[in-house]
C-alpha cells in the first residue's frame, strides 16, 4: 500500500509562487507514474501535470503550461509541483496521485491507483 502526503500549500497573492511536495512511502517510488490534480469548489477534479517513472516524460494541462513545473526525485521518494505566476483561478485543493500499472503519463483520474489527502492553494487577486 502506498501512502502519499502533500505539503506546501497556502495562501498567496496573484503573481506569486508556491512549491508543492508529495512524499511517498510504502512502495517503490521509481516504479510509479506520478500526477498532480486539483479540485476547485463545485468543480470536478482536473488534471494538472504528470511525470513518468524516470522523469523523462512530462505532460501539462494547457491551463498551467509555461507556469507550472513538475519534477521528481526518486532518491527522496518525492514529486514536486513548482507553481509560478499564480492566478486566482488556480485556487483549489491539489492532490498528488500514483499509477503503478502504466509506464506512460495519463490525464485520466481513474488510471491512478493511489491518492494523497490534498493540500489547499488559495490565490487572492
Amino acid at each position: 500500500q502506498v501512502q502519499l502526503v502533500e505539503s506546501g500549500g497556502g495562501s498567496v497573492q496573484a503573481g506569486g509562487s508556491l512549491r508543492l511536495s508529495c512524499a511517498a512511502s510504502g512502495g517503490i517510488f521509481s516504479s510509479y507514474v506520478m500526477g498532480w490534480f486539483r479540485q476547485a469548489p463545485g468543480k470536478a477534479r482536473e488534471f494538472v501535470a504528470a511525470v513518468t517513472r524516470s522523469g523523462g516524460g512530462i505532460d501539462y494541462a494547457d491551463s498551467v503550461k509555461g507556469r507550472f513545473v513538475i519534477s521528481r526525485d526518486n532518491m527522496k521518494n518525492t514529486v514536486y509541483l513548482q507553481m509560478n505566476s499564480l492566478k486566482s483561478e488556480d485556487t483549489a485543493v491539489y492532490y498528488c496521485a500514483a499509477d503503478w500499472k502504466r509506464g506512460r503519463s495519463s490525464r485520466l483520474k481513474f488510471e491512478y491507483d493511489y491518492w494523497g489527502q490534498g493540500t489547499q492553494v488559495t490565490v487572492s487577486s
